[in-house]
């Protein structure tokens, strides 16, 4: 019974925080400093990035059918449109994360998972994202040059605390697009480097001899799923009434409990 418990509190965590610019790795942080609660392996990162992808998949289905016929109409026609366009940006700005995602894990895994660490990249990039939402003017249009940077930023979010979700929309806004394309970029870019991290873990727990409760991997799928539903579509309808402060104020109240910790 705990240790449903904990998948279910765990899996809605995640699933509240994976896309909003709030860092998710430090809430998950959280249980384990504060409640002394165990890490729940691999198995159970597996199902919560399931749960997250099948989220984003579920909520952009129209628009994802739209690129992908879209994008068979460019190739039968030979000719660039709209849907072709965007495909090719999300494929564009993945590329770099996951360059980096392979030559870097093992070195992020050893030197920079500590609270410290994930406390100050909580603050510092939330005082960013703050920065980037009234910087200027955001009205340009998404090209490959600014999906390129996005890409690029995207890259940080390698480095725990960041929130992958936060600094993509910080450099789309930084770009000059719009809160709501930042946002919707921001979470279609999420799916290539889900599929791509889910199925490398995956990958690795098949090679383990970890023993698997299917039962309890599918509460953690469907509460970090629903969550995540829910979430994008709460955040979509927020973003363009308040902006980016209300997160930017929660970060810096997070990191700062987070260094409490990490001082106590």
């Amino acid at each position: 019974m705990e240790e449903l418990l904990h998948t279910l509190v765990l899996g809605l965590i995640q699933g509240l925080t994976e896309f909003l610019p709030i860092s998710s790795s430090a809430h998950l942080l959280l249980p384990s400093q504060l409640l002394g609660w165990d890490d729940q392996g691999l198995a159970f990162d597996v199902a919560v990035h399931m749960g997250s992808l099948l989220a984003v998949l579920g909520y952009f289905r129209k628009y994802l059918l739209e690129l992908w016929r879209g994008s068979l109409t460019a190739v039968q026609q030979r000719c660039w449109n709209d849907e072709s366009e965007m495909v090719v940006y999300l494929l564009l700005a993945t590329v770099p994360a996951g360059l980096a995602g392979l030559l870097l894990q093992g070195f992020v895994a050893g030197n920079l998972r500590s609270l410290l660490v994930i406390a100050a990249a909580t603050f510092g990039f939330g005082l960013l994202l703050g920065v980037a939402d009234y910087a200027g003017i955001h009205n340009q249009k998404l090209n490959l040059k600014r999906a390129l940077v996005i890409g690029l930023a995207q890259t940080l979010a390698i480095i725990p605390g960041t929130s992958r979700s936060g600094i993509t929309m910080t450099a789309a806004l930084f770009c000059g697009l719009d809160r709501q394309t930042a946002a919707r970029f921001s979470f279609l870019l999420s799916i290539p480097l889900i599929v791509a991290a889910g199925g490398l873990q995956a990958y690795q727990l098949t090679a383990t001899a970890e023993p698997t409760d299917w039962g309890l991997l599918a509460s953690g799928v469907a509460v970090s799923g629903v969550a995540a539903y829910l979430t994008i579509g709460w955040f979509l309808r927020l973003v363009d009434r308040l902006g980016f402060l209300p997160f930017v104020i929660y970060r810096c109240a997070l990191a700062v409990l987070l260094f409490y910790i990490w001082m106590g």
